[in-house]
């Protein structure tokens, strides 16, 4: 289609520049909040339009959304969730990361917050209870942060006889690091092992958090559920397989990438989850009415080519306890 400067084409029909601004800013308005990039959103970002499409509503077609990226620096957050909140919007989707939930909440009382959230958002605060969340917050949780004392009986299953594994954590972002690191170290104390808390909150981290390990001599390494360790998951299951270290997180492409196993949820549900629910509010709903959805499917990933390049012997126990084998 050829521009001019004089017409703009909607719905088939010819307006004027005027008009057709007019028409956008009469279309609700989203605000979404990440802890990400957008380079490191890109599927995530798809499901969410599709869960709005499921809505009824098209991101330029009826809808608006203003896009706000902390870049991996959470202490940006809350002067971004301001900046929503001055602009306006009809609701603030802060999904993936529990600080952009969490400087959401802070910024607001009025405007609904759609979220979607690894931990409970109960002990989080951000709802009073799962079924009727009251107040201006609804969303999505896979609960994934809980999962981590499980990734490390099953990295203790491949490893008997390992006496001392590592945690990591990001140390940016408390409400989501404490609670896994304090449930590690209880199940690790069942399991007889020790376990030492290992931080990483950019890049830069990542090569120091390998050589520390060998340095400790820790037999391998659970990656804590958090944003910043999402978008980099793949990233992350490179370097454990460049250091040789049997690491587990809870997606499926870090195991791909190099990762031992995951275990864990799905990353693409629980954002068309919030894209259906944005598109609900938009429709009239409100939040304290949507109850809290709950990611509950895992699946166990072992990468068997992973084992073998680290000269793991994977028990028939726990393969067979396996949803999928790479080989």
């Amino acid at each position: 289609m050829i521009r001019r400067n004089f017409v703009s084409l909607i719905g088939g029909a010819l307006v004027c520049p005027e008009v057709a601004f007019g028409l956008q800013a009469t279309m609700p308005l989203i605000g979404f909040l990440s802890s990400e990039s957008p380079a490191r959103s890109t599927i995530p970002l798809s499901m969410f339009r599709q869960g709005l499409r499921e809505a009824g509503y098209v991101e330029g077609q009826n809808v608006a959304v203003e896009y706000r990226w902390a870049d991996g620096q959470n202490d940006r957050l809350p002067a971004l969730a301001a900046d929503l909140v001055r602009r306006q919007v009809s609701v603030i989707v802060a999904p993936g990361t529990t600080p952009a939930a969490l400087a959401a909440k802070a910024a607001t009382t009025t405007i609904p917050i759609v979220f979607f959230t690894a931990s409970d958002p109960v002990a989080l605060g951000l709802v009073a209870s799962l079924n009727h969340p009251s107040g201006n917050l609804t969303g999505a949780t896979s609960m994934g942060a809980q999962l981590a004392p499980k990734r490390l009986e099953l990295l203790h299953q491949l490893i008997p006889n390992a006496s001392l594994m590592a945690l990591l954590v990001n140390p940016t972002n408390p409400a989501l690091a404490q609670s896994p690191e304090r449930e590690v170290q209880e199940a690790a104390r069942s399991l007889g092992l020790q376990v030492q808390t290992l931080h990483a909150s950019t890049e830069r981290d990542f090569d120091s958090v390998f050589t520390d390990m060998a340095r400790l001599r820790a037999s391998a390494l659970v990656i804590a559920i958090d944003s910043f360790f999402t978008g980099r998951r793949e990233q992350l299951g490179a370097l454990a397989l460049r250091y040789g270290v049997p690491a587990i997180y809870q997606y499926r492409d870090f195991a791909e990438a190099g990762g031992v196993m995951s275990y864990g949820g799905s990353l693409t549900e629980p954002y068309r989850l919030v894209g259906v629910y944005t598109g609900r509010i938009l429709n009239g709903e409100k939040p304290a009415g949507l109850p809290v959805q709950q990611i509950t499917r895992v699946e166990l990933i072992i990468n068997m080519r992973v084992a073998k390049t680290l000269g793991l012997n994977v028990p028939p126990t726990l393969l067979a306890l396996a949803d999928d084998v790479i080989r």
